[in-house]
């Protein structure tokens, strides 16, 4: 009915995936020009376009239900168009349907179904209505026991979005770490979870650095016990002085106090570690008259 070389030929001519390409034929007899309607009408060609955009905005938020915990981050290009309630919507749906399902990793989560098709559907539907690239890019689940309980904070409406778990204690006390967690930008949860090549790294770097002091070789060893346990408390939620502390108190000795350990936290901030979009305002508005 087609060939391998009638997928090649719609896969240029529109940008869509190879297996989108595949189905639009099969459900087109094999017809070039229908195929590409389809993949039009199916708002999967527009959605193609966008691809290789860059989608560094948007929301992190958290869902929670019962002892299941959700937090997610869902990317846009611009600012603009992650306050847009459609797109809200679309987080949303993504948020409560991981929260209903049991998935560990993207691949599985983009292949679970909600009310508007399968996520992956959903999202390559609101690029093509938006006319914006939309991306999930991640997502983390915890789950907690009757014992335990979950702090969610959520800064400037969803920059940031911050959830800890702690062992016994109450709701309040473990906000209060997750606001402290959004402030402070923990990288580890304790000392046990810097990776051993990362803290190699960084106590290599804080030798150079005495030894460029002219401190004496012998002493440094003892000096570097001293920057070690500060670099904890730089990158260590545990370890952190806790930000309304009046007494200088780390984040677990607050715990401590109001009978509560620290067991996890996920932390996300949209778009750290992502290529920022260069604004162009020119080649914008040339690109929507394009499109």
């Amino acid at each position: 009915m087609f060939s391998a070389s009638d997928v090649k030929t719609l896969r240029e001519k529109t940008g869509a995936g190879m297996l989108d390409c595949k189905k639009a034929l099969e459900e087109c007899g094999g017809s070039l020009d229908a195929a590409v309607d389809w993949l039009r009408e199916k708002g999967i060609a527009k959605a193609a376009k966008k691809s290789d955009r860059i989608a560094a905005e948007g929301l992190s938020q958290i869902y929670i239900k019962d002892n299941k915990a959700v937090v997610l981050e869902v990317n846009s290009e611009t600012d603009f168009v992650s306050k847009n309630d459609e797109f809200k919507k679309v987080v949303d749906l993504i948020g409560n349907t991981l929260l209903d399902n049991n998935v560990e990793d993207l691949e599985s989560a983009l292949k679970l179904s909600t009310s508007d098709g399968t996520i992956e559907e959903l999202i390559v539907a609101a690029t093509a209505k938006i006319g914006e690239k939309i991306s999930f890019r991640r997502f983390k689940t915890l789950e907690k026991t009757d014992s335990q309980n979950f702090g969610s904070y959520i800064h400037m409406g969803g920059k940031i979005a911050s959830l800890v778990l702690i062992e016994g204690g109450n709701t309040e006390v473990a906000k209060e770490v997750a606001m402290h967690a959004a402030a402070m930008r923990p990288m580890y949860v304790t000392e046990n979870d810097v990776p051993t090549d990362v803290l190699d790294k960084e106590k290599e770097i804080m030798r150079q650095e005495l030894l460029n002091e002219g401190k004496p070789a012998d002493k440094i060893d003892n000096i570097l016990v001293g920057k070690v346990r500060k670099y904890y408390e730089e990158v260590c939620l545990a370890n952190q002085i806790f930000v309304k502390a009046e007494n200088k108190e780390t984040v677990s000795k607050y715990l401590e106090n109001n009978g509560a350990k620290l067991i996890t936290m996920v932390r996300f901030e949209v778009g750290e570690g992502m290529e920022k979009r260069q604004e162009n305002f020119a080649e914008e508005v040339m690109n929507q008259i394009n499109n």
